[in-house]
């Protein structure tokens, strides 16, 4: 399936969809991962990714472009939630070349970013290792994709 939206729903408790993303929840604050929750997954879901991604930060790297803040998969099918700093799953390598999650920290004076929280929705759980990137993630997940959504926050500094 190629990438495009489902009618999968993400929420979360912190912030709503295009609104700012609470300081707690970034670089400058507590820096913890907010809560997310979803619903309506498309039919024969087995496994979830999530990733947090920057598409407005000013870097391109490994072919990629923006900014990946957080990478959670081998997530159960029976999972419909991640409570604020959440240890489920398994972290990947951000693009501070650090594991798990790093909350929005654009420059200053760069103006409001947008944050896209995308859950995936996957036909088989998965047993990754700790510490993959955003490139040997999508690799392995791709022919197993159902479906896919996001909540996006905004940040600026």
């Amino acid at each position: 399936m190629p990438f495009a939206l489902s009618s999968m729903q993400v929420t979360s408790t912190a912030f709503k969809d295009h609104q700012a993303i609470p300081d707690q929840y970034t670089g400058v604050g507590d820096d913890v991962s907010p809560p997310l929750a979803w619903q309506d997954v498309p039919e024969g879901t087995k496994g979830f990714a999530v990733i947090c991604h920057d598409p407005d930060a000013p870097l391109v790297k490994n072919g990629g472009y923006g900014f990946i803040h957080w990478l959670v998969y081998n997530l159960p099918g029976d999972v419909s939630a991640l409570d604020q700093q959440s240890e489920v799953g398994t972290a990947g390598n951000n693009d501070f070349d650090k594991i798990g999650y790093a909350g929005p920290m654009p420059p200053e004076n760069h103006g409001k970013h947008l944050y896209y929280f995308w859950v995936l929705a996957l036909d088989r759980q998965t047993s990754l290792p700790e510490g993959l990137t955003m490139s040997e993630l999508l690799r392995e997940i791709e022919p197993h994709l159902l479906g896919m959504n996001r909540l996006v926050g905004t940040y600026q500094r």
